[in-house]
C-alpha cells in the first residue's frame, strides 16, 4: 500500500439530495402514515464517503454533476459545511439533481427507496476536476464515478465496487471494495471469501477489502493473508448509507497509514455508529484516526 498521506482524497461520483421517513410499517394504498422521524439530507455514494473521511480528519475533495436547483445548493452547502471542497463540482442547468425519497421500516427493519437518477458524471477538458485528479493523494470512485477516472495513469485508486460498473476491471486498482455477494458474482457462488479475494488480486488490484453487512469484512493485500474482520455491534435505527460511510473512513484510514486490517476494523466502528441516525450522515463520528491494538485487530 502507498505511504501515509496528508494530500487531498478526491471523490467521484454520485451525491443526491433524501427525503426520508421512519414509519412502522410501510404505507398501505391511498393511505396516510404518520412517521416517527422525518429528515432531509444529502446522500450517495461518493458524497457520503467525502464527509465521513472528512470527519476522519482527512483533507477532501467531490467531483460530481448536480443541477443547478435548489437540490444541488443544498448538497453543495451540506458538504462545504463538512469542509469538503466542491470547487470540482460541475452545475449544469440542463439536468436535474439526484434526489430519492427513502421509507425506513422499524417492523422489517428494511426500507424502500424511490429515486431520480443522478445525471451522468463526467467533466469537460481542462476543468477544476482535472486539476485536483493530478494533484490528489488517493481517488475514489464509485459506480458513477468509474469512467471518469478509468485508464488514467498515475492515480492511486480506490473504488467502490457495491453496485455493478459495466466493463470494471480491478486492474491497476490500489484498494478495490467489493462487497463478498458482488465478488461471487463475478468469480463464482461456490468459491471460499478467501478465494474471491485472490482472485481479485489475481485480475490486478493491489488489496482487497470485502463487506458483508453484519458479517463484517475480508481483506487481503497482495503480499499478505485474508483476514476476517467482525462486524462491530451497532444500535442500528437505519443502515441507509453505512456501506458509503465505511469506504470514506476505511480510505481516511489507509491513507493516513493504518495498516488495511485495522483500517477495515476502523471504517467498520464508524460505519455502526453511523447506523444511529435515520439518514446516512449525522451520527458520522467527528475522530482522530490512531491504530488499534493487535490483540483485538489480528491484521
Amino acid at each position: 500500500m502507498p505511504q501515509p498521506s496528508t494530500g487531498t482524497l478526491l471523490f467521484v461520483g454520485c451525491a443526491t439530495f433524501d427525503s426520508i421517513a421512519l414509519v412502522q410499517d410501510y404505507p398501505a394504498a391511498d393511505s396516510r402514515t404518520v412517521a416517527a422521524d422525518f429528515v432531509t439530507a444529502g446522500g450517495g455514494p461518493a458524497a457520503t464517503a467525502a464527509v465521513a473521511a472528512a470527519r476522519a480528519g482527512a483533507r477532501t475533495a467531490f467531483a460530481g454533476v448536480l443541477g443547478t436547483d435548489e437540490e444541488g445548493d443544498r448538497i453543495i452547502s451540506g458538504l462545504e459545511a463538512e469542509g469538503v471542497d466542491t470547487s470540482a463540482v460541475i452545475r449544469d442547468a440542463s439536468v436535474k439533481t439526484g434526489a430519492s425519497v427513502i421509507v425506513v421500516s422499524k417492523a422489517t427493519e428494511s426500507r424502500a427507496i424511490v429515486t431520480r437518477p443522478v445525471p451522468p458524471v463526467s467533466f469537460p477538458s481542462g476543468s477544476r476536476f482535472h486539476e485536483l485528479l493530478d494533484t490528489a493523494a488517493w481517488v475514489h470512485a464509485d459506480h458513477l464515478g468509474w469512467n471518469a477516472v478509468a485508464g488514467v495513469p498515475g492515480l492511486t485508486l480506490s473504488v467502490d465496487a457495491g453496485n455493478p460498473i459495466p466493463s470494471f476491471s480491478p486492474r491497476g486498482v490500489t484498494l478495490y471494495v467489493p462487497t463478498v455477494e458482488r465478488l461471487r458474482a463475478e468469480y463464482g457462488e461456490d468459491l471460499a471469501v478467501e478465494a474471491l479475494l485472490r482472485k481479485a488480486v489475481d485480475d490486478g488490484a493491489s488489496a482487497v477489502v470485502a463487506t458483508a453487512g453484519s458479517e463484517g469484512a475480508w481483506v487481503l493485500a497482495d503480499d499478505g493473508e485474508a483476514v476476517h474482520v467482525p462486524a462491530t455491534p451497532a444500535n442500528i435505527v437505519s443502515t441507509l448509507g453505512a456501506g458509503d460511510v465505511y469506504h470514506g473512513a476505511l480510505l481516511a484510514a489507509v491513507a493516513a497509514g493504518l495498516p488495511l486490517g485495522e483500517a477495515a476494523a476502523f471504517a467498520g466502528r464508524t460505519a455502526a455508529a453511523s447506523c444511529a441516525g435515520l439518514d446516512g450522515r449525522s451520527m458520522i463520528p467527528h475522530q482522530t484516526i490512531t491504530p488499534v491494538l493487535a490483540s483485538n485487530n489480528p491484521a
